[in-house]
């Protein structure tokens, strides 16, 4: 297996986060295709959200970028849940989408995903690059402020990425997996995760979207999947050592 030094890792610039959002939304909605009636009830390891909850928050999000509208109107009704309920602004927002969605059915949901999707794509790419490089505040999980284009092409991708990874692993479905697409996405959380904690490291994930990466000299090899990999860092499970480093999804 290759061994690949993060500092090669190129961040992955606007255009091909479209790429890669546009591939994602077709996987899950593939993937939400083939649950059953039951499934959509199983609770995630999202405490709040069974898998019907989870993608309804999936579809608010998706609704918000392709319509400036819905994401000024999501955003107001947010910080207004923010304020009522003393929550993160980030867990106001995906409460709007969920509550105002909650009459959906499994159905429904796709087919509204399924119709929004490539609009979504094309409202996020057209925002301008001057927009793009205006900071926001965050509050959860990390408390910084970010690029608007880093939550427009990086967050947005994991997020459906990861809750792709949680569907398949609370309904036992199997798990779309290519080095090309999924292997893209989580070298690029290796990197940030590497930048955030600035330790060396040796690192193998297994798996078909694995590899083997290092930083600096004597860091103590560790081989973990790599799906579990990002599940740790995104907040999944209880992370030790490096692994407790956030990387938000």
């Amino acid at each position: 297996m290759t061994t690949t030094d993060i500092t090669t890792i190129p961040s992955i610039d606007h255009h091909e986060a479209m790429d890669l959002q546009a591939a994602e939304l077709e996987r899950a909605i593939t993937l939400l295709g083939t649950l059953d009636p039951g499934d959509w009830t199983t609770q995630t390891v999202c405490p709040d959200w069974d898998v019907r909850r989870m993608w309804l928050h999936v579809l608010g999000a998706c609704e918000a970028g392709a319509s400036m509208r819905e994401n000024a109107h999501q955003m107001l009704a947010a910080r207004k849940r923010r304020k009522e309920l003393g929550v993160s602004l980030e867990a106001g927002l995906s409460g709007v989408q969920v509550a105002e969605r909650d009459d959906l059915s499994p159905t429904e949901l796709i087919e509204r995903l399924r119709t929004i999707a490539p609009k979504t794509v094309k409202g996020r790419k057209r925002t301008p690059r001057p927009m793009r490089a205006v900071k926001i505040a965050i509050d959860a999980p990390v408390v910084e402020k970010w690029p608007l284009g880093y939550l427009i092409d990086v967050i947005y991708l994991r997020d459906v990425w990861m809750h792709r990874v949680d569907t398949a692993r609370a309904t036992g479905r199997d798990l779309v997996l290519t080095p090309e697409h999924d292997g893209r996405i989580i070298a690029d959380v290796v990197a940030e995760w590497a930048r955030r904690h600035g330790q060396p490291f040796t690192l193998e994930l297994t798996g078909p979207a694995g590899g083997t990466f290092t930083a600096g000299t004597g860091g103590e090899p560790t081989a973990i999947d790599a799906v579990e990999f990002c599940s740790l860092l995104g907040g999944r499970g209880e992370p030790t050592g490096l692994f407790a480093t956030i990387v938000p999804f």
